[in-house]
């Protein structure tokens, strides 16, 4: 808090230094992330009128509050807060490169040219960034009217990236860097271009602030599914994962406030995006050493930060240490009692490493907490907690949660939740049993990816409980998750043969409509695993993709095909 405070003496002297609001912006941000939520808020709202910066890290401790808890009223807060900001930022319309021109003529001072150059430049960024949190809220409204308005500023939003990106980079080309043998010491750390006065180092920043919101879109974009690709296309956005990869990468090292936050962002594309949406086909240990290389160099900075421990946590439970991971999401749990939204986020990952290792009464009690104190989706939460009840042989207990299932189910078109409506009014109807119960656990445990996370003694209690199911209503379920369990093993022969039975039950697609696209998918991969079988394995892929439509999950699937088609064309092109 130095820095703040010499800001305050500052001020206080009147005509003395202006406070360095670049400083104090990644200042508030660290102290985010070290579970000063309370305190970073504090420190924005006080200076925010002070600076286009501090303005936009008020706005976005808003919006982070509001993405974190989903309550209306903080929802609008944040549009209010981030509309505020962009108005605050938002002046002359001239080109970057053409304000410097014009500087240049009507000036004398080049310093004083460069201070106006990065002011417009960082005011831009900051519009920008504004226009995609609030693109963001628009989504979340789940109307057509509201994602027709967020993707227009979806397409503002990356125009200004562009530009700045293309600008910046033009600046950092024509702005000359210190040399190894410096011939006036005094001057080395005041590198400025002759042409337009601004410093290497405010361009090294600008473009660390650019590439966090260039870097996202590109990524983002990257991971859409093929028939939505069009649409995208439309409204004028790439997406090349590698260029979102750098990008971020090279916000990270910048002294910008959003370096920390990009920081987050390849955390969170390599321990939850990469093994969700098998991007780099099924290796769910992709992105894994670079997850921890980056936790290793960020543990000095971030010692006790709740989010860090709770991305280490993702990082364990993803190399099936397990118990591990438990014990670093409850440290996580701890260190954010000050913020329930981050305590929510750590009790998910508790409830899900509980079903990995079918602890279902540990599992039922996190879930439990999320359904009672949660406003994200207490429908999908009291699913989740109805079927980990009845796997713990509380029937009874198990029946009630299910009956409230339909009662909590508020967001229509949320396939989440149609799911899990879905399943729980067929298991009120049928009346649970403890092995169907455990079906339903296994069911999600498989959707979600994290058959993967289970080891062999709990893969082999599935199977036991799976080869006793007689419903016909389950066959295709039960034909399905054995084939994938088995495929966890191993076993490619016995995955094969479950999945085939799979893939040709007709029965199966009318009653759960994902099972024969899902398993068709299943088989593609394994197949794609020998080079002899690599041909079969593609045309299985795009059977999966083109011959089934309108089922459960189907856009999860899609990205899942889409990727491991494009890694199939990195090793051997088309």
């Amino acid at each position: 808090m130095a820095g703040v405070e010499q800001s305050q003496r500052q001020q206080i002297g009147g005509k003395a230094e202006h406070i360095d609001d670049a400083e104090m912006a990644l200042q508030g941000i660290n102290m985010l992330l070290n579970n000063g939520f309370k305190e970073s808020d504090e420190l924005f709202r006080r200076y925010r009128t002070q600076s286009p910066l501090m303005s936009f890290g008020a706005s976005f401790v808003s919006f982070l509050n509001a993405m974190m808890t989903f309550e209306e009223e903080k929802m609008q807060m944040a549009c209010d807060d981030l509309k505020t900001t962009e108005k605050l930022c938002e002046g002359d319309n001239a080109g970057v490169l053409e304000t410097i021109r014009n500087k240049i003529k009507n000036s004398m001072d080049s310093q004083r040219s460069g201070v106006v150059v990065v002011d417009r430049l960082q005011r831009q960024i900051i519009v920008a960034d504004c226009q995609v949190y609030l693109s963001v809220l628009s989504f979340i409204k789940q109307e057509l009217s509201a994602y027709i308005k967020g993707g227009w500023i979806l397409r503002k939003a990356w125009k200004m990236y562009n530009k700045c990106h293309s600008d910046i980079s033009q600046l950092q080309e024509a702005c000359p860097r210190p040399s190894s043998v410096q011939q006036e010491p005094d001057n080395a750390n005041h590198n400025v271009s002759e042409e337009n006065g601004v410093t290497a180092e405010a361009l090294d920043r600008l473009k660390g602030s650019v590439s966090f919101g260039y870097g996202l879109f590109h990524l983002c974009i990257s991971m859409v599914p093929p028939h939505l690709l069009k649409i995208i296309n439309l409204l004028g956005f790439p997406g090349d994962r590698l260029q979102g990869l750098s990008s971020l990468t090279y916000a990270s090292e910048s002294k910008d406030m959003k370096a920390p936050l990009a920081t987050l962002a390849l955390l969170w594309y390599h321990t939850v995006v990469l093994p969700f949406f098998a991007l780099d086909g099924s290796d769910t240990q992709a992105g894994l050493l670079e997850a921890k290389a980056i936790l290793q160099r960020k543990s000095v900075v971030y010692p006790n930060s709740s989010l860090f421990m709770f991305f280490k946590g993702r990082v364990q439970r993803l190399e099936c240490h397990i118990n591990s991971a438990l014990a670093s999401f409850h440290d996580a749990l701890e260190l954010a009692s000050d913020q329930r939204e981050l305590q929510h986020v750590c009790l998910y990952e508790i409830g899900w490493c509980s079903m990995i290792e079918l602890n279902f009464e540990d599992a039922y009690r996190s879930f439990k907490r999320l359904k009672d104190e949660s406003r994200w989706s207490q429908c999908y939460y009291a699913y989740l907690t109805g079927v980990c009840q009845g796997a713990s042989g509380d029937l009874n207990g198990a029946s009630r949660v299910f009956k409230d299932v339909q009662k909590l189910f508020k967001r229509k078109n949320n396939q989440i939740e149609q799911f899990a409506v879905k399943r729980a009014e067929r298991l009120r109807k049928t009346s649970p049993t403890r092995d169907l119960c455990i079906l339903g656990v296994i069911e999600v445990l498989y959707l979600w990816k994290a058959l993967q996370n289970c080891s062999s003694s709990k893969l082999q209690i599935m199977i036991q409980v799976l080869q006793g199911l007689d419903e016909s209503s389950c066959k295709g379920l039960k034909h399905l998750f054995l084939g994938a369990v088995h495929k966890c093993l191993g076993n490619t022969k016995d995955s094969t043969q479950e999945l085939l039975l799979a893939a040709r039950d007709e029965y199966a697609r009318q009653i759960n409509s994902y099972v024969q696209p899902y398993a068709i998918y299943e088989l593609g991969c394994i197949f794609l695993a020998k080079s002899e079988t690599v041909g079969k394995g593609r045309s299985l892929l795009l059977q999966a993709k083109e011959d089934y439509t309108g089922y459960e999950f189907e856009n999860r699937l899609h990205v899942r095909i889409h990727s491991a088609l494009a890694s199939l064309k990195e090793v051997v092109p088309q």
